[in-house]
């Protein structure tokens, strides 16, 4: 009888570990082999954003809540600018509840990878996850604060219409967009930690060409396809005629494909030279 602690070379798996080379595969299996990872992580960072905070997460109302009160004060009443024949509180809100969805996910995913380091140096999982993570975070947020704006349309007598169904999509589409520009800068931040002082002008300048404190019906025709070419032009003017109702141009729905085209094409590329970029972040962070 053979002994059971005499195990042969031939019986036993064998693992090559050989540095990656060149444009690696993306290999999203590897995703779903880690996904209790992602929704642990995913959890950590909702405990983490609100823990010792007076108001918990009251801040997911508050933040977009009082910018749609500066924006009413000083863009609808003093400015005077269009709203599409909307109450200017609801339409300013209804543009940055899916702005606020974009610019937190797309902050928290350029600083992912550094904010983890110890992690990366430490143990080897998907680093994809992290970006991946710290966007789901923030659906949280967003559902919290969708439930304010349900309370808005009551108070003003706004109803949902039939295309109600394509706000699921549109969010989706947000999250793709945040999740590809996000690819890009945080394997760019690992590298060159400026990128973590130009984000916050970058989110900022974002906003102010996307139609969040006016209506994309305010840019002239010949330039809307060029302004398509921004991914969240189309999800912000989508999520307000899919909820609210609001009257599309006859060039919006040539301008949402544009942008959910422009937003695969950055998740794509994204994708590729995250993994590319990959087997240096141990080293470099």
């Amino acid at each position: 009888m053979k002994d059971p602690l005499t195990v042969t070379k031939a019986t036993l798996p064998v693992t090559y570990l050989r540095p990656a080379r060149g444009w690696m595969a993306v290999n999203l299996r590897d995703l779903w082999r880690y996904r209790e990872l992602i929704y642990f992580l995913t959890w950590r960072n909702l405990k983490v954003r609100y823990k010792q905070t007076l108001l918990g997460v009251s801040w997911a109302v508050l933040e977009p809540f009082l910018t749609m009160v500066v924006f009413t004060i000083f863009f609808g009443n003093l400015a005077r600018v269009s709203s599409d024949g909307l109450p200017y509180p609801i339409f300013s809100y209804a543009g940055l509840l899916p702005w606020g969805l974009f610019a937190k996910a797309l902050n928290d995913a350029s600083r992912s990878l550094v904010a983890n380091s110890h992690m990366i140096t430490k143990i080897y999982f998907p680093r994809l996850i992290l970006p991946l993570a710290s966007i789901l975070s923030g659906l949280v947020d967003f559902a919290i604060a969708f439930v304010v704006l349900l309370g808005m349309m009551v108070y003003y007598g706004v109803w949902p219409t039939a295309t109600v169904w394509a706000l699921p999509l549109l969010v989706l589409l947000a999250l793709v967009t945040a999740l590809g520009v996000g690819l890009w800068l945080s394997a760019l931040n690992v590298l060159y930690r400026d990128v973590g002082y130009v984000i916050p002008f970058l989110t900022q300048f974002w906003m102010f060409i996307s139609p969040v404190i006016y209506p994309a019906s305010s840019v002239g025709e010949r330039w809307r396809l060029i302004y398509a070419l921004n991914p969240m032009a189309g999800v912000v003017e989508g999520f307000r005629w899919a909820l609210l109702g609001v009257q599309p141009q006859a060039t919006f729905l040539p301008m949402l494909a544009l942008s959910a085209g422009i937003s695969l094409l950055i998740l794509i590329s994204g994708l590729f030279y995250f993994r590319r970029m990959e087997r240096l972040f141990a080293d470099m962070v």
